[in-house]
């Protein structure tokens, strides 16, 4: 039941909602009509990005793309970057940290710098420039988080929509987070709708694809996210291996997270038996030595016969680099890698294989 105060609160935010919605609404006409310049390239670009505020599994989706697509084609990654602390063109390198390139692209970059190039740029036309330039043999540019940029025009738009809370149940920012209005999903060449439980019935599968009620040429696809076992943030450091399905009600896990959504991840390490606190901060935080001190006095205060941290793998690549960790607490620090699956849903065909057959076709819609 919705109380007084939620209602007082929506009619609130209601009228800044349909003024953000005009004012993105506007924008979109303006490229729509070719008042302003959107730039198609040669060699393709295929754009992964959400319509909602953070969430959907971005940065897993990209490096799946990596995984699966890297055979057949020289990629690059360009992302702008979020909360990097430099400005302009930075192409990834083994001197490149988060603070320098960003948390998700330092994260791809430590796992596929050897098959891949990485590059920030907050104006994504001259990032690819950049990197045509100085790498002529690539052939295929992933964008990171770049469906409202679109002073380019991508050969493939992937949307993404979390299960839990999709685009037709939300609303604008403020009152939602929607960055734009749902009808813009009509952009896309596929939508991937993410985090798809388990348990999930070919009804409700349908059910899915009626509420998005895509256009003919949009295909639909469904992925969750796989955990793998958890490693430690300072290998070096640790002590001994950690297996959850052996640790009982006496045991404890805290958990460190910096992501937009951890909802499914605390879900997660619920299923466990062992007691589960959580820490959560904002999305992309760098962790402070104020942030730390208060994470090494609540692990000291949790009572259990074993006990250890427990991080995501985007916090992981902040934590492992930063200089207030506490020493004393790096063997008991631990993060899950994560992977991306693909999810059968109504009779669509592999999805790689409809993906590679849009980038090289000669179509404007796959």
């Amino acid at each position: 039941m919705t109380s007084n105060k939620d209602r007082i609160l929506y009619y609130v935010l209601k009228p800044f909602s349909w003024l953000y919605g005009a004012v993105t609404e506007v924008r979109n006409k303006c490229f729509d009509w070719g008042w302003l310049p959107s730039q198609r390239y040669e060699v393709p670009v295929v754009s992964v990005g959400n319509i909602t505020v953070g969430g959907t599994g971005k940065t897993p989706h990209v490096e799946f793309l990596i995984e699966s697509l890297s055979s057949w084609y020289n990629i690059a990654v360009l992302s702008r970057g979020y909360k990097r602390r430099t400005k302009g063109y930075v192409l990834a390198s083994r001197h490149s940290t988060p603070e320098t390139i960003g948390d998700e692209p330092f994260q791809i970059y430590q796992k596929f710098g050897k098959r891949v190039k990485v590059a920030v740029c907050e104006n994504r036309r001259k990032g690819i420039e950049e990197l045509l330039a100085s790498n002529p043999d690539i052939n295929l540019i992933l964008l990171d988080d770049a469906f409202q940029h679109r002073y380019v025009q991508p050969k493939v738009n992937i949307l993404l929509t979390d299960y839990s809370r999709p685009v037709y149940t939300d609303h604008l920012l403020p009152l939602g987070r929607l960055r734009e209005c749902r009808h813009n999903v009509g952009r896309a060449d596929f939508v991937i709708v993410t985090k798809v439980p388990e348990e999930l019935s070919p009804l409700q599968f349908r059910m899915v694809h009626k509420q998005l009620d895509l256009l003919a040429f949009q295909k639909l696809y469904f992925s969750r996210i796989r955990y793998g076992e958890i490693a430690p943030v300072f290998p070096e450091e640790s002590k001994y291996i950690v297996h959850l399905d052996q640790f009982t009600r006496s045991d404890a896990v805290l958990l460190l997270t910096g992501i937009a959504n951890p909802r499914s991840f605390v879900r997660y390490f619920k299923r466990y038996a062992c007691r589960v606190k959580v820490n959560h901060f904002p999305d992309h935080h760098f962790y402070s030595r104020r942030d730390l001190e208060a994470l090494s006095q609540q692990f000291d205060s949790m009572k259990a016969a074993r006990k250890i941290i427990v991080t995501t793998e985007k916090d992981a690549v902040r934590l492992a680099g930063s200089p207030y960790f506490p020493q004393r607490l790096k063997p008991f620090i631990f993060y899950v890698p994560i992977e991306i699956e693909m999810v059968h849903g109504i009779d669509e065909p592999d999805f790689i294989t409809t993906l590679r057959a849009a980038i090289d076709s000669n179509s404007e819609n796959p």
